[in-house]
């Protein structure tokens, strides 16, 4: 008796499975953390996530986990950037800092929201590859540097917004002193295990932190480092 074959996926029963991993990302990971502003929820259906994660990885783009994208870096959790978005409240005059381009993916997702975002990554590869990426998505308000901006970047600052897609030990000053008046900024501050997702706001000359959530994520490259203290 012949054995029964189940016939090939066909492209639109693949796409039809693509959205619903998508759309069940939204409702099962990103609302239910806590993430429900409208416009964030949409931007996550409309930016495509599997088009910015490594082909032989494109299976998992939508997984409650990091993502390793090379050189030692991962992609952050959906649910992670989601809320970082939600808590910056982008305003579509936004000038956005990004410390750590990565995938772009959150690049994109930044540059959608706001009117530039300059991103910065330590890393060739890195730039290179978001270039192309977000060139295929016809996403053109984004500069792309390469460089070491773990204690700032100060070449186009003032901003409105910076986030930083690494961890820190402790934050460096100058990334507050790069905000202009209301300007908002969001890092995970802390060392394992023990880290910190920090909203600050520059207020009146003042700043004011909010700490948001807990977790833990791979660091910034060439982070400032805690004072030691020599008993």
């Amino acid at each position: 008796m012949p054995s029964f074959q189940f016939p090939e996926p066909t492209p639109m029963l693949q796409q039809m499975d693509v959205e619903r991993a998508r759309f069940n990302m939204v409702e099962q990971q990103i609302r239910t953390w806590e993430v429900l502003d409208q416009r964030v929820l949409d931007l996550l259906l409309r930016v495509h996530r599997e088009d910015f994660v490594p082909e032989h990885y494109r299976a998992l783009a939508f997984a409650e986990m990091e993502i390793p994208i090379g050189h030692g870096e991962v992609m952050l959790q959906p649910k992670i950037e989601a809320r970082m978005l939600q808590e910056l409240a982008i305003a579509e005059t936004d000038r956005i800092l990004e410390v750590g381009t990565g995938s772009g993916h959150m690049t994109a997702l930044l540059a959608s929201l706001g009117q530039h975002v300059y991103s910065v990554d330590i890393v060739p590869e890195f730039t290179r590859s978001a270039a192309a990426k977000l060139a295929a998505h016809a996403i053109r308000n984004v500069t792309l540097e390469t460089g070491d901006a773990a204690r700032g970047w100060v070449s186009r600052s003032p901003y409105d917004v910076i986030v930083l897609t690494g961890s820190v030990p402790v934050l460096p000053a100058a990334f507050q002193e790069s905000l202009k008046p209301g300007g908002r900024l969001i890092a995970i501050v802390g060392e394992p295990p023990a880290m910190e997702a920090r909203l600050i706001a520059r207020v009146a000359g003042a700043y004011h932190a909010v700490g948001l959530f807990e977790t833990c994520i791979a660091p910034l490259k060439n982070t400032q480092q805690p004072e030691k203290f020599v008993f």
